[in-house]
Formats: C-alpha cells, sequence, structure tokens
C-alpha cells in the first residue's frame, strides 16, 4: 500500500465532486480505502433514516459525514493560501511531506 500524502488534521480543499471549492480539515483517513472524511457543513454529507428510539426521541432523517476519495481533495499551503501537490524527501534521515510550489515542509 501507498504512503498517502494526506493525514489527519490537514487543511484540504475539494477539487471535484459535490463540495468543489470547500476547504475543511481532515478528521478521519482511511488508507485501505483511499479516503476521508472532512468536518465542516458545506461538505458532502449523508443521510441516515432513524426510527424513534430511547436516544433519539423524534427519529427522522440525520445528517452524516460522508467519505471522500483521497483524489478530490488537494492540501492547501497555509503560507499561500493556495492548493499544492506535496512531495517526499529525507531531512535528517526521517521522511518528510513537502509542498512542490513552494518547497517548504507541511507541518
Amino acid at each position: 500500500m501507498a504512503k498517502l500524502k494526506i493525514k489527519k488534521g490537514d487543511t484540504v480543499k475539494v477539487i471535484a465532486g459535490v463540495s468543489k471549492g470547500q476547504e475543511a480539515k481532515v478528521i478521519k483517513v482511511m488508507p485501505e480505502t483511499s479516503r476521508v472524511y472532512l468536518e465542516g457543513d458545506g461538505i458532502r454529507k449523508n443521510s441516515k433514516h432513524t426510527k424513534p428510539n430511547a436516544n433519539n426521541q423524534d427519529g427522522g432523517i440525520l445528517k452524516q459525514d460522508a467519505p471522500i476519495h483521497i483524489s478530490n481533495v488537494m492540501l492547501v499551503d497555509p503560507s499561500t493560501g493556495e492548493t499544492s501537490r506535496v512531495g517526499r524527501r529525507n531531512e535528517d534521515g526521517k521522511s518528510v511531506r513537502y509542498f512542490k510550489k513552494s518547497k517548504e515542509v507541511v507541518k
């Protein structure tokens, strides 16, 4: 399995799909399916229909975060505010991620 260029806590921009153009923070990364969960109101959600029960007296339709394929998001460089591709290089014997446009290390 290849190393992913996106990690939990990164700020990304959606470049394709229903939520195109939205920026959000990564909540969860699923490397086995190459998908990420993003937080935010403008991000894609799934509708779950629930019956009334002890926890949810009313029941109804609940909105849940939906996974987005990792190819549809791109990392945002905080120094420029623009999206950039990410590469890997060795620094002090460790592999670090860096932005290809600005050559800065991802923090």
